[in-house]
């Protein structure tokens, strides 16, 4: 089965939320935006962001003003304006004429998600949505990827990840799962180290590398 990420690998949208925490930020004064504080919140769900982007900067608002006031910025970029990755949305096609079972697996706030997949007219192409925040465990955790092949029936190791973030590909391989390299600008620093832990390495859905076309589109491993 296979499992997609969103932002930054089917969504090109991780510069988005540069923007976002640019804009948000320079609100409370901050500016500009420390590059460690990018690096965490890149890399955690939502929820832990916000509770982190208050400790870090003692702001006066809780954690879910935060993310409310992220969702407001965030809003109208999902449902309007961020486009897909170049081909991700014909490949997604060519799984399904395939009969290849697919799901997203993502971090991102479940009502962006849901904009953006409606938008763009996945939703019908995946068999589930599934998000951190519904199974309470971060992209990080090896037993987050054990969990969501268990809630959709199949083993771990026929399960393949399209992820752009080297951490999650690390966790997800941890698991068991095969995993794809998706190239996204935002970890443009990082792509050696992805390539290495990666099963395969997929510079734009467009042209897939012929060992994973083969194994998806051909049955072979």
């Amino acid at each position: 089965m296979l499992f997609f990420d969103l932002d930054g690998t089917l969504l090109d949208s991780n510069g988005v939320w540069l923007d976002i925490d640019v804009e948000f930020l320079g609100r409370q004064g901050i500016s500009p935006v420390p590059a460690d504080y990018t690096d965490y919140v890149a890399h955690h769900s939502a929820p832990d962001a916000a509770r982190y982007t208050k400790e870090r900067f003692g702001l006066p608002h809780s954690p879910q003003e935060i993310l409310d006031a992220w969702m407001e910025l965030a809003r109208e970029a999902y449902a309007h304006t961020l486009p897909l990755k170049p081909g991700a949305k014909e490949f997604l096609l060519r799984c399904h004429q395939a009969g290849e079972r697919m799901a997203v697996l993502t971090s991102c706030m479940p009502p962006l998600c849901q904009a953006a997949l409606e938008r763009h007219g996945l939703l019908p192409l995946l068999e589930r949505v599934i998000t951190t925040k519904e199974l309470g465990l971060e992209k990080r955790s090896p037993d987050l990827y054990r969990r969501a092949a268990a809630e959709m029936g199949v083993a771990c190791g026929d399960s393949l990840l399209f992820e752009d973030a080297p951490d999650y590909c690390a966790a997800a391989r941890q698991a068991g799962w095969s995993v794809a390299g998706v190239k996204d600008a935002l970890f443009e620093g990082r792509e050696a180290e992805l390539q290495e832990l990666c099963h395969y390495w997929v510079e734009t859905f467009q042209t897939l590398p012929p060992e994973l076309e083969k194994r998806i589109f051909q049955g072979e491993t």
